[in-house]
């Protein structure tokens, strides 16, 4: 591990600028918002509704069942993503930015992150990635299963042909990710304004022929179907949670687009269509129902979205969806790109090549390990379960498990940043918690239906947080165990100079407080000192971008040697030669300066340091890691790495 890549502390300063907000009109703010917030839980209605009703249908279906199931639909719209995230969790913002992990910058301040934060920050972030493998097999497999519901040629779509055409698609949308998406992106939300207003009209004209259905805004027919149906009441409850799947990109991505455009979007396109649509969908199925007992024939729960949609239009809306359900598709790629560069700044994942799309967007990033790693999970989800209905029990654990998270690192900033009171604390939190605690444990009861597979996920991606930390601090606390301070150091050499040569040496280290190995083993094996010499530390703050003006310090300690401390954000990708160029006014010759990393070798032992299955893990990370020059955009022919071996 190179000594630049050890943990620094990211909350050296607690410095805060003004908080982050994207600048521009308000009304392309607010389309590519709708474009790229609102996919995920904008695709739901494709097949929330036929999965709630799905579970209750079980032992057959009355009105007031079809009104309790829609109830709780609607009020799990309006509580936890009306209530809790867009009024309350968007609140809570990192100078702009919200998502899992800039709760958990935030939670922890100045602290240390470790811990109990550090382990709910880490679920959080694994379970994400469950999510993020579910989400675009689930949704262009329900988009392309609407197929089916066409006339004359709905047969031909069986179950295997939407399968491969499904594969297809998923396979194209990953393929194009390396060459980034900023050339289409424009048109997600002018796509995505379109699905919202056709649910909204669909639904619309259902709710004119049956508007008895609209008795399901009280909350009291939820309540008294959870009250009387029991367990079934809490699988039902599991399957309504897929109404509001995707909520957590509200606030996700606020740093892109602003919180007063999303607000805008959710209530005054967003939240309605979809709700016309499910009440839509509701009072479809209660005529149905009728027209099943008027005839005498048994009632069915079907593909309630498509067949409510008039034949003469189906195929255009088909397609529609099937547009839809790849922007959502790509919304939640990109942010599996973009947590993972948070997770790597803040040090809870090992250094991955990560490559700038666009020239004019920073957040437009491509991962390929990411990437791959992704497609071969949708791939083998959609393999396995073959079917949106089988795969919709494995959706809700993964999301209910973020928003618990979520819900205890929200409690954690009311405390240690808002300076809240533990009763108001908790007599805030505690509501929401209770809430998504009720979902989580309703979606538990469906592990063996498929929940396992977000839970095995997510556990393989914390077992890896987890890991990398503990090698990482050992590793730390190792190398700098009996390490000579810098100021020592300095005057040591000052005294008994060694051989020097022209030049500017900058030797990149993890504290700046001490001698790097690097510089060390310069000293021990070349016997020369340059002429200038900067140690050169590169903090993560806990906020998501630095601003240019606090990006460098410079901190002479003699006539030899000066610290440097480079700052970044969690959402920047250091650049550290352009950044140490940009003040070549206090630091001449940076152009043409040589870069010292110290690179070391390690190998397992018994003895030291983890179990030995751990340190198998750890060294497969850390070989497999980034290489640090091309991380921190070093020209590979201006690096001098030197090290030593260790055993772990």
């Amino acid at each position: 591990m190179t000594s630049a890549s050890l943990p620094t502390d990211p909350a050296a300063s607690s410095d805060h600028n003004e908080p982050h907000q994207p600048t521009g009109p308000l009304l392309p703010l607010t389309v590519g918002a709708i474009g790229v917030v609102f996919g995920d839980i904008g695709t739901s209605p494709l097949y929330a509704f036929r999965e709630a009703l799905g579970q209750a249908a079980s032992d057959g279906l009355v009105r007031e069942e079809i009104l309790g199931v829609m109830s709780l639909m609607l009020w799990a719209l309006i509580l936890i993503v009306t209530v809790k995230y867009v009024l309350f969790l968007m609140r809570a913002d990192n100078e702009g930015e919200g998502g899992v992990l800039a709760l958990l910058a935030l939670a922890t301040g100045k602290a240390a992150m470790g811990g109990t934060v550090l382990v709910l920050g880490a679920v959080g972030a694994a379970l994400f990635y469950g999510d993020a493998i579910i989400t675009p097999a689930l949704s262009v497999l329900s988009a392309v299963e609407g197929m089916r519901s066409l006339h004359g040629i709905g047969p031909w779509f069986t179950e295997h042909r939407t399968l491969e055409i499904s594969l297809v698609i998923l396979a194209a949308l990953f393929l194009v990710q390396s060459r980034g998406t900023a050339a289409v992106a424009k048109l997600f939300g002018p796509i995505c304004i379109l699905w919202f207003v056709a649910l909204g009209l669909l639904g619309a004209i259902h709710i004119a022929d049956g508007p008895g259905i609209l008795a399901a805004l009280l909350p009291w027919h939820g309540v008294l179907f959870v009250i009387h149906h029991g367990v079934l009441g809490l699988f039902v409850l599991g399957a309504v949670f897929l109404t509001v799947t995707g909520a957590e990109a509200l606030t996700a991505d606020m740093g892109h687009f602003g919180k007063r455009p999303i607000r805008l979007a959710w209530f005054v396109l967003v939240f309605p269509a979809l709700t016309l649509n499910y009440l839509g969908q509701g009072a479809f199925a209660i005529h149905t129902l009728d027209v099943a007992q008027a005839s005498g024939k048994a009632f069915a729960n079907q593909d309630w979205f498509f067949l409510m949609i008039p034949p003469a239009v189906r195929l255009p809306m088909v397609l529609l969806a099937c547009a839809a359900t790849i922007i959502a598709s790509q919304a939640v790629i990109t942010g599996a790109f973009s947590l993972t560069q948070q997770a790597i700044q803040l040090g809870l994942l090992p250094r991955l090549n990560i490559r700038q799309t666009s020239a004019g967007h920073s957040g437009q990033i491509y991962i390929g390990a990411v990437n791959w790693l992704l497609l071969a999970g949708v791939v083998i989800l959609a393999l396995g379960f073959r079917n949106s209905s089988a795969m919709a029990a494995a959706y809700g654990i993964a999301v209910t498990g973020t928003m618990v998270v979520t819900c205890c690192l929200a409690y954690l900033v009311l405390r240690r940043r808002w300076g809240w009171s533990m009763p108001w604390a908790l007599a805030l939190i505690l509501p929401f918690l209770a809430i998504d605690t009720l979902f989580f444990g309703a979606n538990i009861l469906r592990v063996i239906e498929g929940g396992w597979v977000p839970l095995l996920v997510g556990a393989g991606v914390l077992l890896v947080i987890l890991t990398w930390n503990r090698g990482r601090r050992f590793i730390a606390d190792m190398e700098n165990e009996g390490a000579v301070p810098m100021v020592d150091m300095a005057g040591i050499l000052a005294k008994r100079p060694p051989a020097r040569v022209e030049g500017v040496a900058v030797f990149l280290t993890a504290r700046g407080d001490l001698t790097p190995h690097a510089l060390l083993h310069n000293i021990k094996h070349n016997h020369v000192l340059h002429r200038r010499n900067y140690i050169t530390t590169i903090k993560v703050l806990r906020r998501p971008t630095v601003d240019p003006a606090e990006r460098l310090e410079i901190t002479p300690i003699d006539e030899n040697f000066c610290k440097v401390t480079l700052r970044y954000g969690f959402m920047e990708s250091p650049a550290v030669r352009d950044d140490l160029i940009a003040a070549s006014d206090r630091i001449p010759g940076a152009d043409k300066a040589s870069f010292f990393i110290g690179r070391n070798n390690y190998a397992m032992s018994a003895d030291v340091g983890m179990p030995l299955w751990q340190d198998f893990l750890f060294l497969a990370l850390y070989r497999n890691a980034a290489d640090p020059t091309d991380y921190y955009r070093i020209p590979h022919n201006r690096v001098i790495e030197l090290g030593a071996q260790y055993a772990i």
